[in-house]
């Protein structure tokens, strides 16, 4: 008997933090994944090297392709030629502290992009499950707990193109019936964060001042609040909202929130360190318009979909220190380049 066709997904964002942890979920699950990675003067495939196979063997499973959120012809080539079962789009201009620098940029790739996707699908016909990643940002300045329900107010450039994405996810499914969904997940980190972003920037610091190589740890608003949870949690919640019956929006999160003066407290004391010695306030790291507070209500997604983050806060920064400490010492000891 002739074994099934495996489903076939297409990732945008596939090298990032999310693309990685949801290729290796997809693949685990039998997927043929495609994903979508932009050409550059130097390799950024560091999160997925892992998951490469021998390209000659059979069963290699995971492929890429060079395409852009801002080149909606080949999107649309690419989705009709491959005719996904699923469409993950994960990709953006994502750092929220950046986009006040490149508004114009932000907005073309993570609003407009999103828009040239939907229309991708739909000028190619294709019989597909879209996926939009979404994000608490979009709540912005409005007040907390935050769920499905809870109007946007965005604080910045990439919040204002993250609502832009939304509603065209949601306008796309009301006019034209697509499975479309937005996942509006909350903040979600792991040792693959980008080294920019606040937990990661912490806790590779902490490795660093651990080793000696590094004194100071420049920082901005220490009092923001945010419910953090693991990526690798996260993207399970991805993959969940496609296999529903119906498409609907869920926010992702673990209802929990947490100052970034506690992770800075938790990381420190976890590798023996006092903060007090190291950490500098830089008013350059400080927002134009901050988000105070984001706490998320997860009710919707634990009851429809049976999804609830596993991983909490403590244990989340702590692993993510274990991760950098390995990591460092495997580099000073020339393991990796």
């Amino acid at each position: 008997m002739p074994e099934s066709t495996p489903k076939r997904a297409l990732l945008t964002g596939l090298t990032g933090q999310d693309g990685s942890y949801l290729a290796e979920l997809l693949l685990e699950k039998g997927y043929e994944v495609h994903g979508i990675i932009r050409r550059s003067s130097s390799f950024n495939t560091g999160r997925i090297d892992h998951l490469y196979r021998d390209p000659h063997e059979a069963d290699a499973r995971l492929r890429t392709h060079y395409g852009d959120l801002s080149d909606p012809v080949a999107l649309t080539r690419m989705i009709y030629d491959l005719q996904p079962d699923e469409i993950y789009h994960l990709g953006a201009q994502s750092h929220v502290r950046v986009s006040f620098d490149i508004p114009e940029y932000t907005f073309d790739i993570t609003g407009a992009g999103t828009l040239r996707l939907l229309e991708a699908i739909r000028e190619s016909a294709v019989d597909t499950r879209f996926y939009q990643a979404s994000s608490s940002e979009m709540f912005g300045s409005t007040p907390p707990p935050q769920n499905e329900k809870t109007p946007f107010h965005p604080r910045s450039p990439y919040a204002v193109a993250k609502v832009a994405a939304y509603w065209a996810t949601v306008n796309y499914r009301e006019a034209y019936g697509m499975f479309a969904v937005n996942g509006i997940l909350f903040n979600h980190e792991s040792p693959r964060r980008g080294e920019t972003f606040v937990t990661r920037k912490i806790t590779r610091a902490v490795a660093r001042i651990q080793a000696g190589l590094q004194d100071k740890l420049y920082m901005g608003n220490l009092d923001a609040e945010r419910d953090w949870g693991y990526a690798r949690d996260f993207v399970e919640g991805m993959w969940l909202m496609l296999q529903a019956e119906t498409p609907d929006d869920y926010v992702l999160a673990t209802g929990e929130k947490h100052t970034v003066r506690e992770a800075l407290d938790i990381a420190f004391a976890h590798a023996g360190l006092d903060p007090a010695h190291h950490v500098v306030i830089d008013p350059r790291y400080f927002r134009p318009a901050e988000v105070d507070s984001l706490l998320g209500d997860p009710s919707k997604a634990r009851e429809k979909l049976g999804w609830e983050a596993r991983v909490r806060f403590r244990e989340l920064i702590e692993l993510m220190v274990d991760a950098d400490i390995a990591a460092l010492k495997d580099q000073l000891a020339g393991k990796v380049s």
